[in-house]
């Protein structure tokens, strides 16, 4: 080992004492061979990149997590497909599978499908409510019919939580209704925090093993 260190020695030492010039134009058939001849390769590539996320980058905006979950979502499917259908490793199609659960896993996330759930069980009106103050009114709203109670049974494990003081909002209500109400929205709470962890938890397990 130590000759071929003094051999590398010997190397940088000589280059560094030629001009920049000639350190330059040692390095041409090095990029030419390297870059120059699949030149056309790149170019074609990059306009497919280019049109791939045209919609994604023209939407974009950087006020909201959502749009951040949009381009991690178009990445993550396109190297998902990408590594599915090439299949050259044992553990390809897993992977693929692992990246389009987190696919589906953000879209639960973006739309909060989890935290709002609860709302598919129960038919609330809501109205404008004229105050003694001129041009002023209040948000008004009564529920018409729920079945908290079938939303609450799908999540015995969650309502344990929360009966044991997990969730953000206060299980003191005017009447058992606005208790249930209280206790559904923290399900829907926790469930939604559940899916964002375990959404990250398989990224950060699986991330590095995405490769070709």
């Amino acid at each position: 080992m130590e000759p071929e260190k003094d051999m590398f020695d010997q190397w940088a030492e000589e280059r560094a004492n030629k001009p920049w010039i000639v350190r330059k134009i040692q390095w041409i058939p090095l990029w030419w061979n390297n870059d120059v001849k699949y030149l056309h390769i790149t170019i074609k590539r990059g306009i497919k990149n280019i049109w791939y996320w045209l919609p994604i980058i023209w939407k974009d905006r950087h006020y909201d997590s959502h749009y951040i979950f949009d381009i991690m979502k178009h990445k993550i499917k396109a190297q998902s497909k990408y590594i599915g259908e090439r299949d050259i490793h044992t553990r390809a199609k897993r992977d693929s599978e692992v990246m389009m659960t987190c696919v589906r896993l953000m879209e639960k996330v973006q739309d909060e499908f989890y935290s709002s759930e609860y709302n598919d069980y129960h038919k609330t009106k809501h109205w404008f409510e004229p105050t003694d103050k001129e041009g002023y009114s209040t948000w008004e709203s009564r529920i018409l019919s729920e079945d908290f109670d079938g939303y609450i049974k799908k999540y015995p494990l969650i309502e344990k939580r929360v009966m044991n003081g997990e969730g953000v909002f206060s299980l003191d209500g005017k009447d058992s209704l606005e208790v249930k109400q209280r206790l559904a929205m923290n399900i829907g709470h926790i469930n939604h925090e559940r899916a964002r962890k375990l959404l990250f938890k398989l990224m950060e397990q699986n991330i590095e093993k995405w490769w070709d």
